[in-house]
């Protein structure tokens, strides 16, 4: 294990955006004490210095967003667009669903499951030229792309996806696949 020095520990707390009194309180020791370790004027315990690293790790790992899982470009379908289309981009790139966009806006999904449970209802003869529209479901979960990883896990416990959104508009999309890739 390899001892950060006092310019290190300072550093990586500025990087993350917290102040000494933020590292203090969660780490259990005085900010005065965090202040004299960052200055080099004294030579901590082991167990403070610690304390320290393992709050700014911890807080290193809830600053990963939406925007460091998304994928991008987001593959979609319209809802004018022929089911068959949303059929060959699910076969052709190996996922289940896709995003339904007008004007880079979700305002649904599709899945290979709603798709099949309209043909198992009305046949396969009824899919065969029918819209997006016909067979879409209610869209997945938004957040913007500073949403925590905590946040994205909660809502995916519940959802296939999440769309990222900016302003309104389309910036990318999480799947579970993406958050179990985060551990490689």
């Amino acid at each position: 294990m390899e001892i950060p020095t006092p310019a290190e520990l300072r550093e990586k707390r500025l990087r993350m955006g917290l102040k000494q009194a933020d590292i203090a309180r969660m780490a259990g020791i005085s900010q005065s004490m965090v202040a004299r370790i960052e200055a080099g004027s004294v030579d901590p315990r082991v167990s403070t210095l610690a304390k320290i690293v393992e709050v700014l790790q911890a807080a290193e790992s809830s600053a990963v967003t939406a925007a460091d899982v998304m994928t991008t470009p987001v593959l979609s379908v319209a809802p004018a667009d022929p089911v068959s289309r949303a059929v060959e981009t699910m076969g052709s790139n190996g996922i289940s669903q896709l995003p339904v966009l007008e004007n880079d806006v979700p305002v649904g999904c599709i899945s290979e499951s709603a798709i099949m449970n309209a043909m198992e209802e009305g046949g396969l003869h009824q899919a065969h030229g029918r819209l997006v529209q016909d067979y879409m479901e209610p869209g997945f979960p938004t957040v913007p792309p500073t949403a925590s990883i905590d946040t994205v896990v909660r809502l995916l416990h519940h959802n296939h996806a999440i769309i990222v959104l900016e302003k309104g508009k389309v910036q990318g999309v999480i799947t579970k696949h993406d958050l179990i890739s985060l551990i490689t």
